[in-house]
């Protein structure tokens, strides 16, 4: 028997501090009887002192990882001891074995170990389930008992400190993440985002220089009030993200100046409504009538109002065409061919000609497609969003037709061409160096003298936020790696979030 006690401890360590009495695998399952040994000292956990003076035995279960795909039950025998410390309020205690058994637990330290890193991972469903593929019995309550019992770690103040949003119900409630904005070791999970939160949590928790953020009020207004010194890092993702937003909607309004690259604009109803709206609402404007009367008067909504107030004249407001792809665009060359050649030639013979080349579509798609004058085009369809990321991609990424389609675009009207070198200088503001706060005065000076109005008002957001915008451009701090948690909060919240409640979500994150 010593030597197979032997061979289990090289196989077991964990039963290398008792005495195995049986080993029994049969069925699926390996029963393992094993008893402490007799006369050995143990310290009293309320006192310290050490005892040997045995009161009684009794028999623990306890739970440890599976051998060759069969579970392992160990029956320990373990003592029960006096405490020969008189003024010990513990007048017996029970014995524990170092890696083996831990008070009130029915898992061995290392099976506990592989519960608490599967629940981190997949919490209670979905790790219940993985455990018993890895033949471990365990209710999914019970894997997220294990998952809140795990101590969280201290918090640590970092010197960049990463805050942001995420929602707990979307558009209803939100909580904000903090996390180390250069390791991005998680910090803390508060309940909401009001100011009044972040602002308590960031004075209990002083030691923070600096604060990368998004554009978000609330944020800048509880870290300045937390403590003024803390220099505001204005995430760069953002500044071009809200940059790239304004430069659609400019795209959008020039559409009838671009637009003759491409399909010709509809001149139906819906053009012709809006050319009427802009005369009704232009002729309250010069009549002296304000912006929410004007929008009592017509029974339009204020935002609807201010985006034709915006514009100087109508034709900004005619959108270009956003046609989808269809069946007849690989054979656009073709039709454009034989229309050049032949202006009169019948479109029964222009379907039987790409017929013949593996046209699949209808004879009313192609009178459609011809109508509608994309046959004409100099290149199919092209929407104001398509238009849009031509002029915000670097040249050096497009393929050389889409550089010839970028500059046709950026030389489709002045206005185009001065979006165009506007979002090719603030790019360049993107790579944080020394004298970009400069360069941004004098590309807000440029684009405040161009006819860009949605870029106006872009600039006067950057100087209404001007230190922390300033400090995104010329420091290398940025808030990447907590959007970079805000994704995988989502899947944590698809595994476990509902009836769980905040509290789990919570350690969830702070564990991952």
């Amino acid at each position: 028997m010593s030597a197979c006690a032997i061979e289990l401890e090289d196989l077991l360590p964990q039963l290398a501090a008792v005495q195995v009495e049986t080993v029994e695998a049969g069925g699926d399952l390996v029963r393992i009887t094993a008893r402490t040994r007799a006369g050995v000292p143990v310290a009293c956990p309320g006192c310290g002192q050490a005892s040997d003076w045995e009161h009684s035995r009794y028999v623990r279960h306890v739970a440890d990882e599976a051998v060759g795909g069969r579970p392992v039950v160990i029956d320990l025998s373990v003592r029960r001891l006096y405490c020969e410390n008189p003024d010990c309020s513990r007048k017996t205690f029970a014995e524990q074995v170092d890696g083996l058994t831990v008070r009130y637990q029915r898992r061995t330290s290392a099976l506990q170990r592989v519960v608490e890193a599967v629940g981190v991972a997949l919490a209670g469903s979905a790790g219940a389930r993985l455990l018993a593929v890895l033949h471990y019995a365990v209710a999914w309550a019970s894997v997220l008992n294990c998952l809140l019992r795990i101590p969280l770690p201290a918090v640590t103040m970092p010197q960049v400190l990463g805050i942001d949003e995420f929602a707990l119900c979307r558009g209803h409630r939100y909580a904000t993440i903090l996390i180390d904005a250069e390791t991005g070791r998680r910090v803390e999970v508060l309940p909401d985002r009001r100011t009044e939160t972040v602002t308590a949590w960031l004075t209990a928790h002083p030691g923070t220089s600096v604060v990368c953020r998004d554009g978000a009020g609330t944020f800048a207004q509880a870290v300045t009030a937390a403590d003024p010194a803390i220099v505001h890092v204005l995430d760069r993702w953002h500044l071009w993200h809200g940059l790239a937003e304004a430069a659609a909607k400019e795209v959008a309004a020039h559409s009838s100046c671009w637009a003759k690259i491409g399909p010709p604009l509809h001149e139906g109803k819906r053009a012709a409504s809006t050319r009427e709206r802009w005369q009704q609402i232009h002729q309250l404007l010069d009549a002296g009538v304000g912006l929410l009367e004007c929008s009592r008067r017509l029974d339009l909504a204020l935002n609807t109002v201010k985006r034709y107030a915006r514009h100087a004249e109508p034709e900004r407001m005619v959108r270009a065409p956003n046609y989808r792809p269809t069946l007849v665009d690989p054979y656009r060359d073709h039709l454009r061919r034989r229309r050049a050649e032949d202006p009169a030639v019948p479109v029964t013979h222009l379907l039987h000609e790409i017929r013949e080349q593996g046209y699949t579509g209808s004879a009313n798609l192609l009178v459609r497609y011809i109508t509608q004058g994309r046959v004409e085009a100099d290149h199919s369809a092209l929407s104001p969003r398509r238009a849009a990321r031509y002029l915000l991609t670097d040249p050096a990424h497009l393929r050389e037709d889409q550089q010839v389609l970028r500059d046709q675009l950026a030389g489709a009207c002045p206005q185009m061409t001065q979006l165009a070198a506007a979002v090719t200088g603030f790019a360049a503001l993107l790579a944080p160096r020394a004298g970009n706060d400069e360069a941004l005065t004098g590309w807000i000076t440029r684009v405040r003298a161009a006819d860009l109005p949605f870029l106006h008002a872009y600039a006067t957001g950057l100087e209404r936020d001007r230190a922390a915008v300033d400090a995104g451009l010329t420091l290398p701090f940025h808030n990447g790696r907590t959007e970079g948690v805000n994704h995988k909060i989502k899947l944590l919240k698809r595994q476990t979030y509902g009836r769980a409640g905040f509290p789990l979500l919570r350690h969830r994150i702070l564990l991952n």
